[in-house]
């Protein structure tokens, strides 16, 4: 999860893990730090002071981060586009989604 920029897209409250892409409640199968994660985060929303909060959870991911897939082995389009051009990220930020960024380019 990237919270810096899921609050400048304008979350009201952002409930912040350092968990990988795709496993933001935890391991698949793992149904007890699933729940906690879940109560967690419910309770971060709830308690949020003001708007734009950003709560970082205290959890952590229970394997080594050199044996963690963190991302998916093909970049999502709007990764693969921010990363050929930075400068679109303000564009992003402001709201203009690029229509590059909608579609899935094959390799």
């Amino acid at each position: 999860m990237i919270p810096e920029l899921t609050s400048a897209m304008g979350a009201p409250r952002v409930a912040a893990i350092d968990f990988p892409f795709g496993r933001p409640l935890g391991q698949p199968g793992d149904a007890s730090t699933q729940r906690e994660v879940l109560r967690a985060t419910l309770e971060a929303l709830v308690n949020a002071a003001a708007p734009s909060t950003v709560t970082e959870l205290p959890f952590a991911w229970p394997e080594p981060v050199g044996d963690v897939h963190w991302h998916p082995k093909e970049p999502s389009p709007i990764a693969r586009l921010l990363a050929q051009k930075p400068a679109l990220f303000k564009a992003l930020i402001a709201g203009g989604i690029p229509v590059a960024a909608s579609h899935r380019v094959a390799n």
